[in-house]
């Protein structure tokens, strides 16, 4: 095809991207209903049961954030999740949206595109594992993927529940599961957390008492982690980089007793406000966290 360059307009631009992406999508699940995925955790619960989206917003971010499941480069990037390019969502047609909570200020938006499937997964006091887990559930109903859906869950319960048999004779310490702000502050994840619900689960005490509000707190000065001498500290990534610099030379985390005693992990990113895929990723990394696991070699 001869694309003369005086005539091209952005909606050309963007129906030959569309198209450039979404038709190898619809050649390998011609069965599926085309789906577009707003919400991040929506995304991940839709790869992870074998549906690929036709497009998805902030694929970038993702790639670098949430890492897993991976997202196909067939998949069109629909740009800012608070403000994804309809242009090019009405371009790609979708026959259904996943969408959040996040969202539900759009959906009126959405719906006048296709309809929309939308999942409340994080809300203030409520362990959002088993919201997760129903939305799984009812994405694989929504798609023909039950089955799929119903054997992720079972894996993912799965290894919870070998974590747990793992840890539950040891004598372990609390933990303090946390993101680095920069490298003086930090933000808690708390019970209404995914890593805190799931911590729970896993048979492992919280160390942060305060409140969270389903996110993590409002950023903390790095010394209240010395308020609980005993606790472990969980960094859930991504760390800025300035701070991954300078933590390591600074003398206020040098004198937390977790990182004095090396009771320290750091792990690589995670969808901070992820579904079951995100859930699944930090039971795998904190089982290969090895002996912050156990405070001594009881067991």
């Amino acid at each position: 095809m001869v694309i003369d360059r005086q005539t091209i307009t952005r909606r050309t631009v963007l129906a030959l991207a569309a198209s450039a992406f979404a038709y190898p999508a619809g050649l390998r699940a011609a069965s599926l209903p085309r789906i577009a995925a707003i919400d991040w955790a929506m995304l991940e619960t839709a790869l992870a049961i074998g549906a690929v989206p036709v497009a998805a917003t902030e694929l970038i971010q993702f790639r670098k954030i949430a890492i897993e499941p991976e997202v196909p480069q067939s998949v069109t990037d629909l740009g800012l999740r608070g403000a994804p390019n309809l242009e090019l969502l009405r371009i790609v047609a979708p026959d259904l949206i996943l969408s959040s909570s996040f969202y539900e200020y759009r959906r009126a938006t959405f719906e006048r595109i296709a309809p929309v499937l939308s999942a409340t997964i994080y809300q203030a006091g409520t362990p959002p594992f088993a919201p997760a887990r129903d939305a799984m559930l009812a994405l694989g109903q929504r798609l023909g993927l039950e089955d799929a859906a119903r054997a992720y869950i079972a894996a993912t319960e799965r290894e919870i529940a070998n974590l747990r048999q793992r840890v539950k004779n040891r004598i372990h310490r609390p933990v303090f599961l946390i993101s680095i702000g920069d490298a003086r502050h930090f933000r808690a994840f708390g019970g209404d957390s995914m890593f805190g619900d799931v911590l729970h689960r896993i048979g492992l005490a919280n160390a942060w008492k305060g409140e969270t509000s389903y996110s993590a707190t409002a950023p903390i000065g790095i010394e209240a982690l010395a308020s609980t001498p005993a606790a472990d500290i969980v960094v859930i990534g991504p760390v800025p980089p300035e701070a991954r610099e300078i933590l390591p030379r600074s003398p206020i985390w040098n004198a937390l007793p977790a990182v004095r005693d090396k009771r320290v992990a750091m792990f690589d990113p995670i969808d901070h406000f992820g579904g079951l895929p995100a859930a699944r990723r930090f039971v795998r990394l904190l089982g290969q966290a090895g002996s912050f696991l156990q405070a001594s070699s009881d067991g």
